[in-house]
């Protein structure tokens, strides 16, 4: 490993945020595309926003990511 521990953990947690962040607007429909908007509710609320599935995803890309970007830095040593 080409990075200390706290480094590393902070690689890939800002990774994970980046991540996360891209996959959240995914498979969204508002409460206004379902017909579904509850009496003084937000129309653009999501209805389902499955956050556990986001949460699991974007663990699995930003691992994938973090190991590349590793790789990469080895590669440049």
């Amino acid at each position: 490993m080409p990075f200390t521990t706290p480094l590393a953990v902070a690689i890939y947690l800002t990774i994970w945020w980046i991540v996360l962040f891209a996959i959240l607007p995914f498979g969204i429909r508002s409460s206004e595309e379902e017909d579904d908007t509850p009496t003084g509710g937000d129309p653009g609320a999501p209805v389902a926003p499955k956050l556990w599935i986001k949460a699991v995803v974007t663990t699995i890309v930003s691992a994938i990511l973090f190991w590349l970007f590793v790789l990469y830095v080895k590669w440049m040593a």
